[in-house]
């Protein structure tokens, strides 16, 4: 099967048709990671009628090879690292290079929490019904850190909701959620950006305007 979704617009808005389907319990928080993840986000916090808030979460490349995720840190008191170990033998890459870039990737958690949201705290997510939206998931590092770190702020229950991602990665991310939605897992899977027929780098002035959409009534609402 080859599908793709036209854009992040469309695709959250398919996935917001899904998971209204589901009438999850409210209260629902949506929660987005950003850049890509927050025009998807966006979209499913209008057509639910929820708050959107940013999960701030960095990956920690290889040294040589950035796009190869060796870590994951997410923002939290304190921050949650999430180290592939795999690949850390693999690469040989140090514990100490993996605690140096978590403090560099953590100063720009904090950079973006005051540029995005005006330095406020993250929204209480306790006994609420938290959705995790990001607009694809590949590896699955970056994401097991968010999910990590939004779990210890309690939850009552924690969904994962994504257009599209590879079953095999779901399969490893289902142990730190309640629940999982994604509406494409494609066989053979390469790369996020594949099964989108526009998919741009998202960039500060998107994840502003998107945030501010998702603050007013979806059409027809």
């Amino acid at each position: 099967m080859n599908h793709s979704f036209a854009d992040r617009t469309q695709a959250g808005r398919a996935l917001a048709r899904r998971l209204q389907e589901l009438k999850l319990p409210a209260p629902v928080v949506v929660l987005a990671l950003p850049r890509g993840g927050v025009p998807v986000g966006a979209e499913v916090a209008r057509a639910l009628g929820a708050p959107l808030d940013l999960l701030l979460v960095r990956k920690i490349g290889v040294p040589w090879q950035r796009e190869l995720a060796v870590a994951a840190v997410a923002e939290g008191e304190p921050p949650d690292i999430v180290i592939e170990a795999e690949v850390q033998r693999a690469t040989d890459v140090s514990a100490a290079y993996i605690e140096a870039q978590a403090q560099t990737e953590l100063g720009e958690i904090a950079r973006r929490r005051r540029f995005y949201l005006g330095g406020r705290a993250p929204l209480a997510v306790a006994g609420c019904t938290a959705i995790v939206v990001d607009d694809g998931i590949a590896t699955g590092t970056t994401m097991r850190a968010a999910l990590r770190a939004l779990r210890r702020r309690h939850p009552a229950r924690l969904v994962l909701a994504v257009p599209v991602a590879p079953a095999d990665t779901l399969a490893a991310l289902r142990d730190e959620v309640d629940q999982v939605v994604c509406l494409y897992q494609p066989s053979p899977f390469n790369a996020v950006g594949q099964h989108y027929d526009e998919f741009h780098q998202v960039d500060d002035d998107e994840v502003l305007a998107a945030l501010d959409m998702a603050r007013q009534p979806a059409q027809g609402a």
